[in-house]
């Protein structure tokens, strides 16, 4: 056996030993939601006692009683709605006004493009306990206490991640292609939208995805700063199974739980080949 055998061999070997270990790790990790799954389809008592950890059986299995519990009694479907609006508006906004900035600073030379690109670095770092009472009080001023304006605060809070991503990407692209639209008559405003943002695929995809998970998993922003007697965001409305002297409804939380979840899964595997690419490509440092 000659040394390139031996090093394809031991490559091999590595290989499948790498695989092994991140395939138990990944057990891991998709073992709570396992059991978010299995225990949504028992009963409360079944929840309570020592067969929490045990598929369930003809005696604890619930069907999807838990399922229509948690939509129907506890009001979810509007919960659903609104984090639905929250999130879409919040995400779009980002995309959009954060990708427009990031091209005016990686095109623009000069003071104020660079002291903009280091402002939304810096925000990423400022840890949102620092601000949150004066962020509500400022809500309440401006009427921004409601999911329809609610957005404008996400606004702020995602612009940091995405500019940066943005910025990295667009730096990287070659201007000859704007140059060219340029030359054929194309305006700042058409240019953007029929030649950059098609470019930018790959980010605009990885940072929706890394947006929406924080926006619809998000829990203290809304509760901060919108009426929890009128408008209840999904996080939100979990939190009303626990009843009083600490007992909680395990069951249909559970099945709530699985509702909420199941939407940025199905986001996640659809878009996921984007995901890696557009990190990369918004992190080159330009």
């Amino acid at each position: 056996m000659n040394r390139a055998q031996v090093l394809s061999r031991r490559k091999a070997v590595i290989n499948t030993i790498v695989t092994v270990v991140l395939g138990i790790i990944s057990v891991f990790y998709i073992y709570p939601i396992f059991m978010i799954l299995m225990n949504s389809l028992k009963q409360e008592s079944a929840i309570s006692t020592n067969t929490a950890f045990e598929l369930p059986s003809a005696a604890t299995f619930a069907g999807l009683s838990n399922y229509v519990y948690g939509v129907t009694q506890m009001d979810f479907l509007s919960s659903f709605l609104y984090s639905l609006l929250i999130t879409i508006s919040s995400v779009v906004l980002i995309i959009l006004c954060c990708s427009m900035a990031a091209w005016y600073i990686s095109r623009v030379n000069s003071p104020l493009s660079k002291g903009m690109y280091y402002l939304c670095v810096f925000s990423m770092v400022v840890p949102f306990q620092m601000v949150m009472f004066t962020l509500a009080k400022t809500a309440d001023t401006l009427k921004l206490n409601n999911p329809f304006n609610i957005c404008i605060i996400y606004l702020g809070f995602g612009a940091g991640l995405a500019v940066f991503m943005f910025t990295g990407f667009m730096k990287s692209m070659p201007i000859e292609i704007e140059e060219a639209a340029m030359i054929d008559g194309c305006s700042p405003l058409k240019m953007f939208f029929s030649v950059v943002m098609p470019i930018t695929k790959p980010t605009t995809i990885s940072t929706a995805i890394l947006e929406t998970m924080w926006v619809w998993n998000d829990y203290l922003l809304p509760t901060l700063v919108l009426d929890i007697k009128k408008y209840r965001t999904i996080p939100m409305d979990i939190q009303y199974f626990r009843g009083s002297y600490g007992s909680v409804q395990m069951a249909p939380m559970m099945a709530c739980i699985m509702i909420t979840i199941v939407p940025v899964i199905i986001m996640y595997l659809t878009c996921q080949k984007y995901i890696i690419e557009g990190v990369v490509a918004g992190a080159v440092k330009g």
